[in-house]
């Protein structure tokens, strides 16, 4: 089985892209939707007028919508794109591009997006050099958050591994704070992806009609699910883009040069979690596009999904809000609480969080193991797996998810946490638990004689480290130090 492990691999780098850098969240990488639905018609929609020119209608008297800067939807552009675009080039495929938004979305654009191009080397400049001054506080929770989901070993920086993956596969970004995309160029010449410029064309859509920046996404469950609906709602609109370039449309055709930015020491675990939005988003946008058209999926930006487990399981969507969890310190000789500034002194991590958490062992070579079968996280299509949804974060160990909260403890610098997770029922926590025993053994942990649920990863894993697992009813708790000798000490109740 372990060979059809490697197949993902060449979608995740050839597909990783673009994304939304909002405030306080990470870009992420970005493919395109798989809903495989049509065009809805929207009544309040504009035809465009005949013409005798056959690659241009006539224009409207007035703005309407499939129609911006000269172009309908329909109309056909002329460019060079095997030498890059030029300003007049690129001015036509990002005013088309724009009027096949609106026509796709049924969203009118505002205002002009203007449109950048950089390089890779360029871009790769500038999130090293606007990464932020993280403080210890926030380093150390952030570390063992990702130490937590077994993504990021001791010995690393999850800041810089989350850093040095969106330099490797971002495609482009649509800045809310400027108001404008930009594109990156896998070679020197100003080559724009139109698919890729469909996408941030979407968000900078999104932005004039819902405000992207005015929402807050605390936790990573918070900003996935929030993610799921935002990305999702563009893979959509890419998706449909697509569909009709060769049949509907003529499409500008880019030259394509060995993949789309993807690096041969990308981090699969945090592109694992960080994909999830472009994985499951589509499916939920269809979801309520299905059940209401436009008119629900705009509404869904007032009323934002409350975990990733209603993206995953879109019929929970407004209806099973999460359990608020709380984790009471009980903290002994010297640990401490630790508490970074600006943000809440908790993490969620969701039910995409813990997925990603089992699908990762599927990645690394660790122990030649998996906590789960390629079968059961990867979107397997007869002989190949699906290309733009290649996982599922549907697992039988983290459906049932009802919440979870995490706090993070520190002394000297060690730290450890206590992560408390609820489930629909205690069938479901069981069945995490038995899940989880299974990833301790594939980091090497073991559990000594008469010690209950207490188990020690040996040296020479990423992971060393004592765990203690307790299930009360539908509620498990994890209680993580350096040492077993530290357990009690991080909180009492480990004893």
């Amino acid at each position: 089985m372990r060979g059809l492990v490697a197949l993902p691999l060449v979608a995740l780098v050839v597909l990783a892209g673009c994304s939304v850098p909002f405030v306080g969240g990470n870009s992420t990488p970005a493919t395109n939707a798989t809903d495989g639905t049509t065009d809805t018609p929207d009544s309040g929609s504009v035809s465009p007028p005949s013409s005798s020119d056959a690659n241009h209608s006539a224009d409207p008297a007035t703005d309407a919508l499939g129609w911006e800067g000269g172009y309908w939807y329909n109309d056909s552009i002329s460019v060079d794109a095997s030498d890059g675009f030029n300003a007049s080039e690129r001015a036509a495929l990002v005013n088309i591009t724009m009027a096949r938004v609106e026509h796709i979305r049924h969203l009118e654009f505002t205002s002009p997006v203007p449109v950048d191009v950089i390089s890779r080397a360029e871009y790769r400049n500038q999130t090293a050099s606007n990464g932020g001054d993280r403080g210890p506080a926030f380093r150390a929770f952030d570390n063992a958050k990702f130490e937590a989901l077994f993504l990021v070993g001791e010995d690393e920086n999850s800041l810089a591994v989350q850093q040095s993956n969106r330099g490797q596969n971002v495609l482009g970004f649509y800045s809310p704070a400027k108001n404008s995309i930009v594109v990156i160029s896998p070679n020197g010449t100003p080559t724009i992806d139109p698919s890729t410029l469909a996408h941030e064309l979407t968000h900078a859509l999104q932005d004039q009609h819902f405000d992207l920046a005015d929402s807050n996404s605390p936790t990573r469950d918070a900003h996935n699910a929030r993610n799921g609906l935002v990305e999702g709602d563009a893979n959509y609109v890419e998706h449909r883009y697509n569909d009709k370039c060769g049949s509907d449309w003529q499409c500008v055709e880019v030259p394509r040069s060995g993949g789309s930015g993807g690096g041969s020491d990308l981090d699969l675990g945090v592109y694992i979690l960080s994909y999830f939005p472009y994985a499951d988003g589509p499916g939920f946008v269809d979801a309520l596009h299905s059940s209401g058209g436009w008119d629900a999926v705009n509404a869904a930006y007032d009323d934002l999904p409350k975990s990733t487990e209603q993206v995953i399981h879109p019929n929970k969507y407004g209806r099973d809000r999460p359990t608020n969890l709380t984790v009471n310190d009980a903290t002994a000789n010297g640990w401490e609480r630790v508490r970074p500034p600006n943000r809440p002194d908790y993490a969620t991590l969701g039910q995409s969080g813990l997925s990603a958490m089992f699908g990762a062992t599927l990645y690394d070579d660790y122990n030649r193991s998996a906590a789960v079968s390629p079968r059961a996280f990867l979107n397997v299509e007869g002989a190949s797996i699906n290309a733009t949804d290649p996982f599922d974060y549907a697992l039988n160990y983290t459906d049932g998810w009802d919440g979870d909260r995490m706090a993070v403890y520190q002394k000297n610098n060690e730290t450890g946490y206590v992560w408390k997770i609820a489930w629909d029922s205690p069938a479901d926590a069981r069945e995490f638990v038995r899940g989880y025993h299974d990833l301790l053994r594939h980091w090497g942990g073991k559990t000594a004689p008469g010690s209950g649920d207490v188990w020690t990863i040996r040296r020479g894993s990423p992971y060393t480290d004592a765990f203690h697992i307790t299930r009360q009813g539908s509620t498990v708790t994890i209680v993580n130090a350096p040492r077993t000798g530290d357990l009690s000490d991080v909180h009492a109740r480990a004893g």
